[in-house]
């Protein structure tokens, strides 16, 4: 099931990455970049990835982040949809610190059947299909290697993965409760998403109130298909391809042995103060 989704999902990224290594070289570093920058290298890697997408898959909907060719403004949806990232994580693509992911998704009826998150600038790639479990393949190697989350129980002795802080001496008040022995910072959701899966984290939190499909959905069937969970900060299902592909519970995705505790820690920071 979904061999052919699969293959032109690695294809697409392939291109992508290609183009997006010979672009990081060149570009200029913008030690400032915004939370919200955009480049041109996103839109062409957007534009090489539907093209891709479009050459077998003609018919298919696209939901993705940037206004191109291939995707106009506001994101499509359909019964059978693919969700794409070009750039995740574009502040480290422009601050040039190599914490940058392609993400492509494709969803079937409001499910993930594959999943592909590609890292350019340090060779990585992990990817899943519904049912086959998570895969990674990394630098040189010639065959995948199957991917499984940890086994870590207790959230003192977690790796907690989070998006990287303004202000490094100040943790969040999640951070804090969990007390984690270790914190992976990254620019990129793929990337600290594919760290759960490849059991390099245990959690990954994100408490931010919306963002959207491509941030997350390649990234969730990694965690998923490794044996981990994600839902919302909550517990919530997270759907997608729903009208303006917003999510709007936030995320968390874990090694699963650390989920219901962890909701917990969360459900009691969010309770106002007596």
């Amino acid at each position: 099931m979904y061999e052919q989704e699969l293959e032109v999902a690695l294809e697409a990224a392939s291109l992508a990455s290609s183009h997006l290594i010979d672009a990081y070289e060149r570009f200029q570093v913008i030690p400032d970049a915004a939370a919200n920058i955009t480049t041109d290298a996103d839109r062409q890697s957007q534009e090489i990835i539907l093209q891709a997408i479009r050459r077998t898959f003609p018919a298919d909907a696209l939901c993705a982040e940037e206004t191109t060719a291939n995707q106009p403004a506001g994101s499509q949806t359909g019964p059978r949809l693919w969700i794409v990232d070009p750039i995740d994580g574009t502040r480290g693509f422009a601050r040039k610190n190599g914490e940058f992911s392609v993400m492509i998704a494709f969803v079937e009826e409001g499910r993930i059947g594959v999943g592909v998150v590609a890292q350019p600038a340090v060779r990585k790639l992990t990817y899943a299909v519904r049912g086959q479990g998570c895969w990674r393949v990394d630098g040189a190697d010639q065959a995948p290697t199957r991917c499984q989350v940890t086994a870590i129980a207790e959230p003192h002795e977690c790796t907690l993965t989070q998006s990287r802080s303004r202000d490094p001496n100040r943790r969040s008040l999640w951070t804090d409760a969990i007390v984690p022995a270790r914190i992976v910072e990254s620019y990129s959701a793929g990337i600290k998403l594919a760290l759960v899966a490849r059991g390099d984290a245990d959690v990954y939190l994100n408490t931010y109130d919306a963002f959207h499909d491509w941030d997350i959905a390649a990234g969730h069937i990694l965690v998923t298909e490794a044996g981990g969970q994600v839902t919302g900060t909550g517990g919530q299902t997270l759907a997608y391809g729903l009208p303006g592909a917003w999510q709007r519970y936030g995320l968390l995705a874990t090694n699963g042995r650390l989920h219901d505790v962890t909701l917990q820690i969360i459900a009691s920071c969010s309770k106002p103060s007596p």
